[in-house]
């Protein structure tokens, strides 16, 4: 029997990684995207943030209650973008330009060579 207070779970039933963007609203504030399950895959996530899906994203987290880990993922999905636009010759998108130079890591500044 069920009881009155019962909610069902929104936790994956499966052993799945799950993917969710933090966006920036501006004026309106900030909030993690709601996405179907089926699409907080990696693959869907990167496809989403190229495609224009989101706004000014932040953060993305990655999850698994299965195996009972969270991990900011962000410096990796940068990364990721950055390297499916060099491969595909193709600017940044300006949407997500920000979140790449935030979290990308790399030392963009060009070293100068000394003269022998």
């Amino acid at each position: 029997m069920r009881r009155s207070n019962w909610t069902p779970s929104i936790v994956p039933n499966d052993d799945q990684t799950v993917y969710l963007v933090a966006d920036d609203f501006g004026r309106i504030g900030r909030a993690w995207r709601e996405a179907d399950l089926e699409a907080t895959d990696l693959e869907t996530v990167v496809q989403d943030l190229l495609s224009g899906e989101y706004s000014n994203p932040i953060r993305v987290v990655a999850f698994n209650t299965a195996e009972r880990w969270s991990q900011d993922v962000s410096e990796d999905i940068a990364r990721e973008v950055r390297q499916r636009c060099d491969l595909q010759l193709t600017d940044i998108p300006s949407q997500l330009q920000t979140f790449v130079d935030r979290h990308d890591g790399r030392d963009l500044k060009q070293l100068s060579l000394r003269s022998v």
